[in-house]
């Protein structure tokens, strides 16, 4: 447990470092730089170069060690990273490029799921959407994100295309990440709150047509809303 934690602080601490710029491309990375400044083994260092270089974040350099990446090289899909984004100075264009991702994809997955959920997965969209009409009135916003989180998981899953399934974690990442750094209202407006029950009498109906554009209205209104980012989807 305890190398675990002091894993996912060092790996934590640099994948900042790189994803913000603090650290440039063409740096060079050493497991005795990175031992000394943290006080950590060569084997957890090792373990976190590691992980840096499958997050695209570094690469093996022959006399050098490891060289920091510049960002066409990232992994940007992966949570981690897009966390790292999220809580550097690359903050807004991040949540640029992420809602306009949203855009892209969620609409068709909602039309996907009207045809392909299950009769199950139906249901919990709908008792999802009640619920977070409750929560959201309430101002839970703790529980209302991971019930969020859930049913727009649950719409990308349910959607019949194992792509947009894959980014079930880029979405539950942004998410969050706005709800932690304080982007988020006091409670959702209320908009947006029938917009997902739209969604969710939508796909138990059936009725791709109408899910898409109910879940075009959602992400659409966050991506208007960027440059002063305050609505929840």
């Amino acid at each position: 447990m305890a190398t675990t934690v002091l894993h996912t602080t060092v790996l934590d601490a640099l994948g900042r470092r790189i994803t913000s710029g603090d650290v440039l491309p063409g740096a060079p990375l050493t497991l005795e730089s990175i031992g000394s400044e943290f006080g950590v083994s060569r084997t957890v260092a090792r373990e976190v170069m590691r992980l840096l270089e499958g997050l695209g974040l570094v690469r093996s350099k022959r006399r050098v060690g490891l060289v920091v990446l510049g960002m066409d090289e990232w992994n940007v899909l992966d949570p981690r990273v897009i966390r790292w984004r999220l809580e550097g100075p690359g903050r807004d264009p991040q949540l640029r490029t992420l809602t306009e991702l949203r855009h892209a994809v969620e609409p068709l997955a909602a039309a996907g799921a009207a045809v392909h959920a299950t009769d199950d997965e139906r249901a919990e969209l709908v008792a999802a959407a009640a619920r977070m009409r409750m929560l959201g009135e309430a101002g839970d916003l703790e529980e209302f994100l991971a019930l969020d989180v859930r049913f727009h998981e649950l719409l990308l899953r349910a959607s019949g295309n194992e792509m947009f399934g894959a980014l079930a974690g880029v979405v539950a990442a942004v998410l969050s990440g706005r709800t932690h750094l304080g982007l988020m209202p006091a409670s959702p407006v209320p908009e947006a709150l029938d917009q997902h029950e739209a969604v969710a009498r939508a796909v138990a109906d059936g009725d791709a047509r109408a899910a898409e554009a109910a879940m075009a209205a959602i992400v659409g209104e966050v991506r208007a809303a960027l440059g002063g980012v305050d609505r929840e989807a």
